[in-house]
């Protein structure tokens, strides 16, 4: 599986990571990670290079509970979408991440990302914003049940649709055209027969407020925020950027392309995560 990153030629990871590790020696570095720490994973984002060229209408929240043909799109397209977006591995970023956790240097993490590479990787503590694509709850009576016995319900209900050509997407849906769609079944909730939806935030939904206060507390226990891989284009990562400027906290950014709020930073890397965080990683430790 590619990348929307492996058809570009990567920046050379060398400008800046020697004041980056200047920065963060010593401190205990809270982390905010988006979808760049997972592209080398082979899962693509929406705003990296390579991907706004390309139409990606990601699922929206209010459709999805008001529409059963949206909600039919959504798990037509993720049971094609699945077994690759669950077989992903960690990557380098990954790891050096959940090394510098181990070593004392991380107090924890917080992720805009749904895949659960960190927890993959050994990362201890890590809060997701968005949720997790590991999980479908019941929207009626809170049941819930792990993704991976749903896919089997999926393809029992759905035999031949699995044999579709596709396209991953970042969210682990797919593309799909609208003509095989007509005849797709989708799963109830097996307590009550409701509505079952990934439990994730979907754009135009917001964050469970006591995930965004747990997050703010990480923060709080830092000395210094680092963000990989996050363009910071939605306030749900970029509010703790702020709080963190707000703290007088020195700010890293490792990050290809546009980010909102690079004025913040006392440092920018423009480097692939992957090259930049083991080197982080083996100095500081």
């Amino acid at each position: 599986m590619t990348s929307s990153l492996d058809a570009l030629p990567a920046p050379e990871a060398t400008e800046g990571v020697d004041t980056l590790i200047q920065l963060l020696r010593g401190r205990r570095t809270v982390v905010l990670t988006g979808a760049g720490c997972s592209t080398e994973s082979g899962i693509p984002d929406y705003r990296g290079p390579g991907t706004r060229a390309r139409a990606r209408n990601p699922i929206q929240h209010r459709e999805y509970l008001t529409r059963p043909e949206v909600r039919a799109r959504y798990w037509a397209r993720s049971l094609l979408g699945w077994p690759r977006f669950s077989s992903a591995k960690p990557n380098a970023a990954h790891h050096a991440l959940a090394a510098m956790e181990r070593d004392g240097h991380v107090p924890g993490l917080i992720t805009q990302n749904v895949d659960r590479l960190h927890h993959a990787a050994g990362s201890s503590r890590v809060i997701e914003l968005h949720g997790a694509l590991a999980r479908v709850r019941c929207l009626d009576c809170g049941a819930q049940e792990e993704r991976r016995d749903l896919q089997e319900r999926l393809l029992a209900l759905n035999p031949d649709f699995e044999h579709h050509v596709l396209e991953l997407r970042p969210d682990g849906d797919a593309d799909l055209s609208s003509e095989v769609l007509g005849a797709f079944r989708v799963p109830v909730c097996l307590r009550c027969g409701g509505t079952l939806k990934p439990d994730v935030v979907f754009f135009g939904d917001n964050v469970p407020a006591p995930t965004v206060e747990e997050a703010f507390s990480l923060v709080e226990e830092g000395d210094a925020l680092l963000v990989v891989g996050s363009s910071l284009a939605i306030f749900s990562g970029y509010r703790f950027l702020v709080r963190a400027s707000e703290r007088r906290m020195p700010i890293a950014i490792v990050n290809i392309g546009e980010c909102r709020g690079v004025e913040m930073a006392d440092v920018r890397v423009e480097a692939r995560a992957g090259d930049v965080l083991p080197r982080l990683a083996e100095a500081l430790g």
